[in-house]
């Protein structure tokens, strides 16, 4: 289990999930990455940014 690096709600790790992989806080909604799996590790994901067509 991890910590919800914004509402500190626990997030729990799933069967089959791999670092680097983008899920959702089931409290808050703010998007996490994956960043260890043990022990189970979470951040904020980092934000797309647009490349508007270029």
């Amino acid at each position: 289990m991890a910590e919800c690096p914004l509402c500190g709600s626990d997030v729990q790790k799933e069967p089959g999930m791999v670092v680097g992989e983008l899920f959702e806080c089931p409290d808050c909604g703010i998007e996490l990455e994956v960043i260890k799996l043990n022990p189970f590790k979470v951040s904020e994901a980092p934000q797309e940014e647009e490349d508007w067509g270029e």
